[in-house]
């Protein structure tokens, strides 16, 4: 894929990201990406590999994002609002709402499974170390890579909430003050120190690697990205 592609961060031309068997095309311009899969179309053929359609889907990352038409072999490719790649939902407003949402809600999940160990007669030190680990850590899973709007602060501090709440059998009907809740439990609300703690961590880790996430984070992308492409 040398010499094509028009998506540049920190001057340099990224045209695709691997990962295992998976493979995301990256372009500015729709009739960019089309020559992008048309060349790879080429190349696999030379190979006898062949591209999944049904498996492979095409999504613009905008403001505003609007329809883009990429054609294999005559049939067009779906478009898509959101795509689940490496475990992570992205969608085509580049914003972490939905993957937050979905997030919290595998975390409540995991946290009913158990809930007779996390409301038990067990140490309060030790219910809340549970909790944190075993349930926190569903809810950040990937927390420290993304942007973070209010409207997503807030929903993780309500999810906080809802743990301690659950934890002391704390209805919403009994009119507890979130301040009582965390006197009872001996807890200030720590779910965003957490993960500015793992921004740190995270970007001290690739700032000392030379490596793709490096220029990413310290280099400018002229314009915006406007065209992406996985295969799965």
């Amino acid at each position: 894929m040398y010499g094509f592609g028009d998506f540049k961060i920190g001057g340099q031309i990224i045209h695709t990201l691997k990962y295992a068997d998976e493979l995301v095309l990256l372009a500015k311009e729709e009739n960019v990406l089309q020559k992008m899969i048309d060349k790879l179309i080429e190349i696999g053929g030379c190979c006898g590999m062949e591209m999944n359609v049904e498996k492979t889907k095409v999504m613009r990352i905008s403001r505003q994002p609007f329809p883009v038409k990429i054609m294999i072999d005559q049939k067009q490719l779906e478009d898509v609002e959101s795509f689940k790649y490496l475990g992570s939902i992205l969608t085509n407003d580049g914003r972490c709402t939905c993957e937050i949402k979905c997030r919290t809600a595998m975390a409540k999940g995991a946290f009913n499974k158990k809930s007779a160990v996390f409301t038990s007669t067990l140490d309060l030190e030790l219910r809340k170390k549970l909790v944190k680990c075993y349930i926190w850590s569903i809810d950040l899973y990937r927390a420290e890579t993304g942007t973070l709007r209010a409207v997503d602060q807030k929903q993780l501090e309500s999810f906080e909430m809802w743990c301690w709440r659950r934890m002391e059998k704390i209805s919403w009907t009994d009119n507890v003050r979130n301040e009582e809740v965390l006197l009872r439990v001996k807890e200030l609300r720590n779910i965003l120190h957490e993960i500015r703690k793992r921004k740190a961590n995270w970007i001290g880790h690739i700032l000392c690697r030379n490596c793709l996430l490096q220029r990413v984070i310290e280099g400018k992308i002229k314009g915006g990205i406007e065209v992406q492409l996985m295969h799965n």
